[in-house]
C-alpha cells in the first residue's frame, strides 16, 4: 500500500509539472517582416507571464494556406487585413486586430547607392543587376512593392533584373549578403542591427502595409494565447514596435 501511495504521488507530480508544462508555451504563426520586433516582444512576454511563444516564420500566404490545411498554430501574426479576415469570415479564428502598420524601403549594402537621393535612381542604373522582391503572391510587402514599381512605371521594364524569394525575410538577406545589388525590405530590417550596415531609401509610392493579428479557433490554449495576443498592443510591445518603424 505504501508503494502504491508513492506511485500515486509521484504520478500526481509529473502529471501537473507535464500539464504546466504544456500550458507553458504557445505556438505563433509570424509574418517574416516581424522577425525582430517579435523576438524582443516574446522575451518580454515571457519574463511577464511565464508563457513561452514559439514562433514560426514565413510569408502570411504561406502561414495561411498551412493554418487553411490545420497547422496547430494558437496565433496567427499576418502582414496583411485580407487573410486574418478570411479565417474569421470562415470560423477559423476570433475577431481580427491590427497589431502594426509597416513601410516598404529600397534597402542596399553598396555604399556607392547611398547617395542616389531616389529610389527610383538607384534601380535604372546600369550597374545594377539584381534587385530583390519578395513573392508578390504570398508576401504583402512584395505586393505593395509591385504597386509602387506599376505606379513609377517601371515594373514592365525591369523584369530582367528582379528575382522574387519567398518573403520579405528573404528579399533583405539576399541584399545583405551581396547576391543581390538592393532589395525591397520592410522598415523593420533596415533599422535592425544588420541594416545598419547599409542604407535604404523609403519607397513612398508604396502603399503602408497593415497588419493584422488574430487567435486561431483551434488553439488549445485559449486564456495563453488571449493573453499573448492582448500584449501586442502594450505600452511595452509598442516601444519595441516603434523602435523598428511601425506605427
Amino acid at each position: 500500500m505504501k508503494i502504491r501511495a508513492i506511485i500515486f504521488v509521484f504520478c500526481i507530480i509529473f502529471g501537473f509539472a507535464f500539464s504546466a508544462s504544456a500550458q507553458d508555451k504557445i505556438t505563433v504563426a509570424v509574418a517574416a517582416n516581424f522577425i525582430e520586433p517579435f523576438k524582443e516582444i516574446a522575451v518580454l512576454f515571457e519574463t511577464n507571464t511565464h508563457i513561452r511563444p514559439e514562433p514560426t516564420f514565413s510569408s502570411t500566404g504561406k502561414l495561411f494556406a498551412q493554418i487553411n490545411e490545420g497547422a496547430p498554430y494558437d496565433v496567427f501574426l499576418s502582414a496583411d487585413e485580407k487573410r486574418p479576415e478570411e479565417l474569421y469570415q470562415k470560423g477559423l479564428s476570433g475577431k481580427p486586430f491590427v497589431y502594426a502598420k509597416g513601410e516598404v524601403v529600397l534597402w542596399t549594402a553598396r555604399k556607392d547607392l547611398c547617395d542616389a537621393g531616389e529610389w527610383k535612381a538607384i534601380l535604372v542604373r546600369s550597374d545594377v543587376k539584381k534587385i530583390a522582391i519578395a513573392n508578390i503572391e504570398t508576401a504583402p510587402y512584395g505586393t505593395a512593392s509591385m504597386m509602387a514599381l506599376k505606379d513609377a512605371g517601371l515594373w514592365d521594364s525591369l523584369q530582367g533584373k528582379f528575382v522574387f524569394p519567398q518573403d520579405i525575410a528573404q528579399a533583405f538577406q539576399y541584399a545583405s549578403t551581396g547576391s543581390v545589388d538592393a532589395g525591397f525590405c520592410a522598415l523593420s530590417s533596415a533599422l535592425s542591427q544588420q541594416g545598419k550596415a547599409g542604407c535604404y531609401l523609403v519607397v513612398k509610392e508604396a502603399p503602408g502595409v497593415v497588419q493584422a493579428a488574430c487567435v486561431l479557433g483551434r488553439t488549445g490554449q485559449r486564456a495563453a494565447a488571449g493573453k499573448f495576443a492582448a500584449f501586442l498592443l502594450s505600452p511595452e510591445a509598442e516601444t519595441v514596435k516603434k523602435k523598428y518603424g511601425y506605427k
